[in-house]
């Protein structure tokens, strides 16, 4: 595959790890994200899609 037709799913962060465990926030980290309102885009892929579903209530996939 080519850079072109690699998948891509973008992620925002809506809201803040402050009193979350170690783990979500580091997982925030691996998905780039830092701050409430940031999005980071992401290769789909199947770990990608397993952190976002570990922090699934912290962040939202944005379509587009």
């Amino acid at each position: 595959m080519t850079t072109a037709q690699k998948k891509t799913v973008t992620v925002e962060q809506t809201k803040s790890p402050i009193g979350r465990p170690a783990s979500q926030r580091q997982t925030l980290r691996g998905l780039g994200l830092d701050k409430v309102g940031r999005q980071s885009v992401l290769e789909d892929t199947p770990a990608v899609r397993g952190m976002i579903a570990t922090v699934a209530h912290l962040v939202r996939v944005v379509e587009g």
